[in-house]
């Protein structure tokens, strides 16, 4: 108790509240830049910390970190370009219901989800955090494995009309994470001679081809066409009963963000993905998603923000990070002379309520910011379409270009981006290909070393309990689909 008392105390010097709300501000603009993310702001941060004190430095990072998840919900909502990987889920159903001239409807109800998953996330890192520590550390690479297997099952249900187009366009995803030098036989695939593809094709000027590039093209055919635009509504904030309609949503999202950002390496955007699929299964009416539900908003942007407290879980307790994010954060402190592990919250527990307190007041921040500056954003989509899509574009290449300076991240944008306008025109769906690409690497890597540590015995598998219950799961995500799809057209086939 005194270590806490301690901690917020420190909160009363204006300099340190003012370095946590700097970072939050930071957070938000750099997340709404399309390819620029929060891990890269830490990154680049990261050399400036190194004069301040610990508390401050990792207050400071710590800030950034949440605020950066929320940010890029804005960009992904007024133009479909997600700012950060974790918020293409949120384009989904966000965009849509921008078009419709609700966009400040949508920004509310994206920051009321994120702070609600960042608060629950930051009790769960409090209360729970021995606890969740001790279970991520019997997940290994079986256990991950079956945990991405199962989130590719997910594909049959995540976007679209058809399980099996979403089926095909993950495996098109899975096939675009097999691009580089395979790490475990040390051959080349698929890189043409190309020693840029040899580390494989990043996520981020993928994900901003397929939503933004894909967007860009689609919108440069009706230039010409009139366009009716509603202020009043494009600056409306959603109501209470709207807000109450989603609290189911946000709750079973928080609970999925938090367990899957205690597992190292799966991160925010995993669980964004997996928050909008149970915000579509367990919805009694499934025709608006993808059209503007407010509860395809709701799910990812309470995940993937629930995600952020519990990444920290294994960063602090194991020193273990949960994300790129914590893997810079966890840099952070050992370059101040500080060692993650179990013997932090003996050694340090003053840092570590600092930490939490600041990750606390970020939330807050931002979601004052977000909420509230949601009608200033809105009029984003006020702005005509033949001066807001080029400078969509030209930030979309810069973006991908500061990824790695590198001119291949640019036409792999422009590339995904016709590949996502073409898959667009014959009913594919770009949510699948984007899942399968996160996931696809996550799965042939894990199977690599499950099948190295039974032996090349696929048995082994059937001994892991956890293993077998996310392998039964993963047949009934993929069957039930399936199923019913196929009953489906019997029906209507009977009807005609």
């Amino acid at each position: 108790m005194d270590s806490f008392l301690l901690a917020l105390a420190g909160f009363s010097d204006p300099y340190l509240l003012g370095i946590v709300i700097l970072g939050t501000l930071g957070g938000v603009l750099v997340g709404a830049m399309p390819g620029l993310s929060s891990t890269m702001a830490t990154a680049l941060l990261l050399p400036f910390t190194l004069s301040m004190d610990p508390v401050p430095a990792i207050a400071l990072l710590s800030a950034l970190y949440c605020a950066g998840t929320f940010g890029g919900s804005i960009t992904a909502i007024l133009v479909n370009a997600p700012g950060a990987p974790p918020a293409a889920a949120t384009a989904f159903d966000g965009y849509p219901l921008a078009q419709k001239g609700y966009a400040g409807k949508a920004l509310g109800l994206a920051a009321v989800s994120s702070v609600i998953g960042g608060i629950f996330s930051i009790i769960v890192l409090i209360v729970a955090a021995p606890l969740l520590s001790r279970l991520a550390y019997n997940f290994g690479p079986p256990e991950y494995f079956a945990l991405a297997l199962f989130g590719l099952s997910m594909l049959a249900t995540i976007s679209g009309e058809s399980a099996i187009k979403n089926l095909i366009g993950g495996a098109v995803g899975v096939l675009i994470a097999t691009v580089g030098m395979d790490f475990t036989t040390g051959i080349e695939r698929f890189t043409f001679g190309n020693w840029e593809l040899s580390e494989g094709i990043n996520f981020i000027p993928v994900m901003i081809g397929l939503f933004a590039g894909a967007e860009f093209i689609k919108q440069s055919g009706k230039l010409n066409e009139g366009r009716v635009a509603i202020a009043l509504n494009a600056v409306r904030l959603p109501d209470w009963a709207e807000i109450k309609s989603c609290l189911g949503t946000i709750a079973r999202s928080c609970g999925i963000g938090s367990f899957i950002g205690l597992l190292p390496a799966e991160g925010g955007t995993v669980a964004a993905m997996m928050g909008y699929n149970e915000a579509k299964r367990f919805a009694k009416d499934k025709s608006q998603f993808g059209k503007g539900d407010l509860r395809g908003i709701a799910g990812p942007e309470a995940a993937n923000n629930a995600a952020t407290g519990a990444a920290m879980v294994p960063t602090l307790a194991l020193g273990i990070p949960g994300s790129a994010t914590t893997a810079i954060i966890l840099g952070a402190l050992m370059a101040q002379g500080l060692r993650p592990g179990p013997h932090l919250f003996t050694e340090q527990p003053t840092l570590l309520y600092s930490i939490f307190l600041a990750m606390l007041i970020a939330n807050l921040a931002f979601g004052l910011f977000g909420f509230f500056g949601a009608k200033l954003f809105a009029r984003i989509t006020l702005i005509p379409i033949q001066f807001l899509w080029p400078s969509v574009f030209i930030l979309s290449c810069v973006g991908a270009y500061a990824l790695n300076q590198s001119l291949l991240d640019v036409w792999t944008m422009i590339f995904a981006g016709l590949l996502g306008f073409g898959a667009q025109r014959y009913g594919f769906a770009a949510a699948p290909i984007i899942m399968g690409l996160i996931l696809g690497g996550l799965v042939e890597g894990t199977l690599k070393q499950s099948l190295i540590i039974f032996d090349h015995q696929w048995s082994g598998f059937l001994g892991r309990p956890i293993v077998v219950s996310l392998l039964i799961l993963t047949v009934l995500s993929v069957s039930l689909p399936l199923i019913s799809e196929v009953r489906l057209r019997r029906r209507k086939a009977a009807a005609a």
